[in-house]
Parts: C-alpha cells; sequence; structure tokens
C-alpha cells in the first residue's frame, strides 16, 4: 500500500497494521500521552477510566513533570530527552525508528486494550491533531477516545445507542463517504450520503434521553461534549460491535 508519510509528503511503502507486533497489551483500558496541550487534571480524568499509561515519544516529559511514570513509551524519540532516558527505565522505552507514521499512530498499533482515552492530542498544531484524526479513521478496528478541551471524539462504530440529555449536541463529521441511520437526533440522518468535502452532520442535537446510529463503513467521526465522558459511554463503545481490520 502507497500513503503519503504525515510528516515528510513523501511517498512510502505503509507496513500492513496486521505486521505489527504488539509491544503492550493489557485486559485494562489505556491512556495515551501526547505532545498537544494537556493539563493535569485531564490526565488524572483519563487515569481513573484508563489506568495504564503510555507517552507519546516526548511526552514522557509531561507524564513525568506531572509525577507519572509511563509504563511505556512509544515513539521514534525524536523528542525524548537524556534527561528522560536517564530516568525512564530502559525496558519501558519502546524505539520505533521508522518515519512513515506519527508517534500517535505507533501507539495505537503497537497496544491492545479495550479502550484507548488519548490526552495531549488536540490544541496544539493543527496538522498534528488532523494526523490524530486520519490515524482512527485507518485504525477504525482499534477503540480510541481523543478527549479534547470542550469535546471528546471516536470513529463511531456500526451501530450505537447511547443516553443523552434532551438538546445536547451532536456532531457528525465523515472523514470518508459514509452512509447511516438514526434515531432520536432533531435532524435525522437517514439517505443522507456524507463525505468531508460534501455532506456533513455538525452541530446536530438529541431530542430525547437515548440516540440510536447505525453506519455502513468506518469514518464517521463522532463529537460529543467534553462532558459525555464517562464509565458509561466507554461501556457502550466496547459492547458495540466493532470494525474489521483493514489490510
Amino acid at each position: 500500500m502507497i500513503f503519503s508519510c504525515p510528516k515528510c509528503g513523501k511517498e512510502v511503502n505503509k507496513m500492513r497494521s496486521a505486521e505489527i507486533q504488539p509491544l503492550m497489551i493489557v485486559e485494562k483500558n489505556a491512556t495515551f500521552l501526547g505532545g498537544g496541550r494537556a493539563c493535569h487534571e485531564d490526565l488524572l480524568l483519563a487515569l481513573t477510566l484508563a489506568p495504564h499509561l503510555v507517552a507519546a515519544d516526548g511526552a514522557a516529559g509531561t507524564a513525568l513533570s506531572f509525577g507519572h511514570m509511563p509504563e511505556r513509551v512509544i515513539g521514534d524519540f525524536d523528542s525524548l530527552t537524556d534527561d528522560m532516558r536517564r530516568v525512564i527505565p530502559p525496558d519501558r522505552l519502546c524505539h520505533v525508528p521508522e518515519q512513515d507514521s506519527t508517534d500517535f499512530e505507533k501507539c495505537l498499533t503497537r497496544v491492545e486494550a479495550p479502550m484507548v482515552l488519548a490526552v495531549g492530542f488536540t490544541g496544539a498544531r493543527i496538522d498534528h491533531e488532523l494526523a490524530v484524526y486520519a490515524a482512527l479513521t485507518r485504525l477504525a478496528h482499534r477503540r480510541c477516545i481523543v478527549l479534547g478541551e470542550e469535546d471528546i471524539c471516536f470513529i463511531a462504530p456500526p451501530v450505537l445507542s447511547l443516553a443523552v440529555e434532551p438538546g445536547q449536541r451532536v456532531s457528525l463529521f465523515p472523514m470518508r463517504p459514509v452512509r447511516g441511520c438514526s434515531e432520536g437526533l432533531h435532524w435525522p440522518i437517514d439517505g443522507l450520503d456524507f463525505a468531508p468535502d460534501r455532506r456533513i452532520g455538525t452541530s446536530n442535537t438529541a431530542d430525547g434521553e437515548e440516540i440510536r446510529l447505525r453506519f455502513d463503513a468506518p469514518g464517521m467521526l463522532m463529537i460529543l461534549p467534553r462532558q459525555m465522558l464517562s464509565a458509561d459511554l466507554i461501556r457502550r463503545l466496547i459492547d458495540a460491535p466493532g470494525w474489521p481490520q483493514e489490510v
């Protein structure tokens, strides 16, 4: 498979994710910490729901500054300092030198967990944030929620039922062509052809206390208010049918 490198734009051969061996397998949820905007409160919130901490490259320094030792540090280590190396046990440093993927994607393809909460991957460089959403789309079989300052987002599974408050914002942004159907949305999506360069579904709202969604393909980015992040939401996403792994 040929794609453009997210760092340099050069066309490169992409290793199929099926060929990538996991560096960490856990039964509980995992928190990924990135180099974007992150405060200690965000990290603590994530760790209460996803206790295994993985730092993406130089974000290990942020973890250490907050008083947390990451269980794994994964990346190409272009931003990992000597001071960090001296503090973090060598067996926790997972160097992935290839330049065909971002550090977020390196983490997502090498950590197997029921759910990943991604903290510190929004609010800084726009290109880095867009690369995160692109990785979520390519790796839709991996369950991951990105935590931002005001919102959370994730790739919607094939079928999903959520408990909501009437009037709550429910935004849908297609990362590729997607069709779906809905119950409980103020503006139903049945029969609509979504695509990033055509129809999008941002700023929809819930009519009642539950919404039901169904999609025919992976790639619908679901954006909800941050207060929706809860153990119940995570459980519903884990229990929902998953997308098959693309090869």
